[in-house]
C-alpha cells in the first residue's frame, strides 16, 4: 500500500525530468520538449522509507519512454550520477529523486513485483483520518514465476533498456514501452494506460 499526501512540489517531477531526459542514452525526443504524464504506477517500500514510482512520460514527436524514480529523505550513497534532482515536498520537506533503475530499494521491489506476482501498490489519501482509493492510471499484470528475488544489487548498464544485475537476477527495465524494443526472455511485467489499449511488456526478469 502507497500513502500519498495531497502535496506540492517544488520543482514538479514533470519539471525535473524535462531536465534530466534529454541526457539519457535512451532517450528519443528533441531537447526541451515539454513532458508530458501519461501513467504511472507504484511499488511498496516494505521498510516505508523510500517512495517508489514508475512514470510513463511522452513528448513531442517522440515515443513514451518510461521512468522508474525513487524519492528518498537523504541522498543515497554512490548515487550522484543518478540523481535526477532535488524538490521540497509541502509536507515531508526536501526530497532527493533517483534515477530508481540504480536504487538497490527499487531493484528488490521490481524483482517481487514480476518474480513473486506482488504487482503494483494500491494507492490511498488520507483526507481527514479517513484514506481514500486513489484510482490507477495504468494497469500492470505479472507473469510471475515464483523465482526468488533479487539479492544485493550490482552494476546498471543504460543502452536501448537498462540492464540491473543483482547476485541473483537479471532485471530489464523496457525504457520506450510499445515502441519495438528488443525482446528480453524472462518473466515478464506488462501494462497499459490511457491511449495504450493493449498490455505492452515493461520490464523483464530472469534468475541468474
Amino acid at each position: 500500500m502507497a500513502l500519498l499526501h495531497r502535496a506540492t512540489l517544488r520543482p514538479s517531477k514533470i519539471d525535473l525530468l524535462a531536465t534530466w531526459l534529454p541526457g539519457r542514452p535512451w532517450y528519443r525526443g528533441p531537447a526541451g520538449a515539454d513532458v508530458v504524464s501519461l501513467g504511472a504506477y507504484r511499488f511498496d517500500d516494505p521498510a516505508g522509507a523510500v517512495g517508489i514510482e514508475t512514470i510513463l512520460v511522452g513528448v513531442a514527436d517522440g515515443p513514451v519512454h518510461q521512468v522508474p524514480l525513487t524519492y528518498r529523505a537523504e541522498p543515497l550513497d554512490g548515487a550522484d550520477d543518478r540523481l535526477v534532482g532535488t524538490t521540497e515536498h509541502s509536507v515531508l520537506g526536501p526530497r532527493w529523486v533517483y534515477d530508481g533503475c540504480a536504487d538497490p530499494v527499487y531493484a528488490v521491489a521490481l524483482a517481487h513485483a514480476i518474480l513473486a506476482g506482488t504487482g503494483q501498490a494500491e494507492e490511498y489519501f488520507e483526507v481527514d483520518g479517513r484514506r481514500e482509493l486513489r484510482e490507477p492510471t495504468m494497469t500492470i499484470v505479472a507473469s510471475g514465476t515464483g523465482a526468488p528475488p533479487a539479492g544485493a544489487a550490482g552494476p546498471v548498464v543504460d543502452e536501448d533498456a537498462t540492464l540491473i544485475l543483482t547476485d541473483s537476477v537479471e532485471l530489464v527495465v523496457v525504457r520506450r514501452p510499445g515502441a519495438g524494443a528488443a525482446d528480453a526472455a524472462g518473466a515478464v511485467l506488462s501494462g497499459s494506460w490511457n491511449g495504450q489499449p493493449t498490455t505492452v511488456p515493461l520490464a523483464y526478469a530472469r534468475p541468474r
